[in-house]
């Protein structure tokens, strides 16, 4: 930094920030896909896309709002919601109000967003521009790509053309509209600790591929795309709520097809029998969530007679995350672009080692920080930053009596102090036992310099280990 008084005082936000944290984060659920609208039907995205606000840093700011004089009203948060396409105009767009959850969390969903047919595209971004109510602006969030579909594939998916499968692991919503109607829709969601049919929120589910030849309580988990007649297990991705494991079976006119074994396509209509029991299958009463016994089928042994609430929808959702803190930092702009980091790379090794942060919405005002340590940052694209990584000397230890992994925060600081936090780490590993034939002593004399050169020389091409904490 050019003004190294400015530089200390950034340093010493940075730390009071990591003593205590005080982020602001928004989170965008939505559907991985969308069915075009045509003419004046208007097909509604279902799920709806959601926005949750979350993080000690909205009180925070709350409280900075009122010690300016501008009340309570001034804190409020809106938004406005929209394709990427819509321009500026907030006419083509929803609004949006959010309301306090019992958990603290800001929520809204865009309940009457839609693609026309006059769209030509095949995928585009809902674009999210969020305000304080005094006019102030927090900044524009992008979801992710949305693929545009004109209805649920009736053709037997091949596993050549994957764009359309469910596989192991990814997430999906789960929904059950009664006689086709829209005010019908009820989401599969948790509520309390308990799986409940939601008519305003629905939950994201993770969708495990599991191994039938395992007992229950084992459970392994498979790679692969999700088939009918595979066993699975639903996990909420927000509470970790389980269902026990379930057949997943497809539906046609209202019977489970025990013989289908097909892979699962997008806005398919399914069924979730419980595994080893007698025709029972995954049901909703109203807002209940209960168990139904399916009636055999007597001409066809194949077929079960399933109700309307044992038919669900299946879809595959996104979900994106943008954190930010503008605790310790005087922040007049949009907090916009908010860089998101995907990976990290590291090159080189010795005296200069190098990292790479690969991700999204990066620019050239930005600075990496191994925790309360300003990193010597290049630009390259908005993809991707390259820096230097510090000598671990830095957080006050010295290579020569490093014993023990040390782990620091990875942080992305703008010029004006914004703190973009993430997931990362960065950890500096003593690697003693990397000399082959050479027994490293505990104790090393003062004298042996040229020794303990060597031994730098030698590992630290190695000493530099990544961590993605999940």
């Amino acid at each position: 930094r050019s003004n190294p008084y400015q530089g200390s005082l950034l340093q010493d936000s940075v730390r009071r920030y990591l003593q205590l944290p005080a982020d602001q984060t928004v989170l965008i659920l939505h559907a991985k896909v969308a069915q075009k609208s045509y003419g004046n039907e208007k097909r509604f995205f279902c799920p709806p896309p959601c926005v949750y606000l979350s993080g000690p840093g909205w009180k925070l700011k709350q409280e900075q709002i009122k010690a300016r004089d501008l009340g309570e009203a001034g804190f409020r948060v809106c938004g406005y919601m929209g394709l990427d396409s819509m321009g500026s105009s907030l006419m083509e767009t929803q609004k949006l109000s959010f309301e306090e959850q019992p958990d603290a969390k800001g929520f809204s969903c865009a309940k009457a967003l839609y693609i026309s047919d006059t769209d030509k595209r095949k995928h585009f971004r809902l674009v999210l521009k969020l305000f304080f109510s005094n006019g102030q602006e927090i900044g524009t969030f992008h979801s992710k790509l949305i693929k545009v579909i004109s209805k649920p594939s009736q053709k037997k998916q091949s596993l050549k053309n994957t764009d359309l499968c469910i596989s192991s692991g990814s997430k999906v919503s789960l929904f059950n509209r009664l006689r086709s109607q829209t005010v019908s829709t009820r989401y599969l969601s948790v509520e309390g600790g308990a799986f409940i049919a939601s008519a305003r929120q629905w939950a994201a589910f993770t969708l495990h591929l599991a191994d039938e030849r395992c007992a229950r309580s084992e459970f392994p988990l498979r790679e692969g795309y999700i088939r009918y007649g595979s066993v699975v297990q639903l996990v909420c991705t927000a509470t970790g709520v389980t269902l026990p494991p379930l057949v997943i079976r497809k539906v046609t006119k209202q019977y489970a097809m025990l013989d289908v074994d097909e892979p699962i396509s997008q806005l398919h209509k399914c069924a979730f029998q419980f595994q080893g029991s007698d025709r029972m299958y995954l049901c909703l009463s109203t807002d209940k969530v209960i168990q139904f016994q399916a009636s055999p089928c007597p001409k066809e042994a194949n077929r079960e007679l399933l109700n309307d609430g044992s038919c669900w929808t299946i879809i595959s959702t996104e979900t994106v995350e943008y954190t930010f803190s503008e605790s310790l930092a005087c922040v007049r702009e949009p907090v916009s672009p908010v860089p998101l980091i995907a990976a990290l790379q590291l090159t080189g090794g010795g005296d200069v080692a190098m990292l790479e942060v690969q991700g999204e919405y990066f620019h050239a005002h930005l600075k990496v920080w191994f925790g309360d340590v300003e990193a010597e940052t290049m630009y390259r694209s908005p993809k991707s930053l390259v820096c230097v990584v510090p000598d671990v000397s830095a957080f006050g230890s010295d290579w020569r009596w490093l014993r023990y992994p040390i782990t620091v925060p990875l942080l992305l600081i703008r010029d004006d102090g914004l703190i973009y936090s993430s997931s990362f780490t960065f950890t500096y590993t003593p690697e003693q036992s990397c000399i082959p034939g050479q027994q490293v002593l505990s104790d090393v004399p003062q004298d042996s310099d040229r020794l303990l050169d060597s031994i730098h020389q030698e590992f630290t091409r190695t000493n530099f280990h990544l961590f993605m904490q999940t």
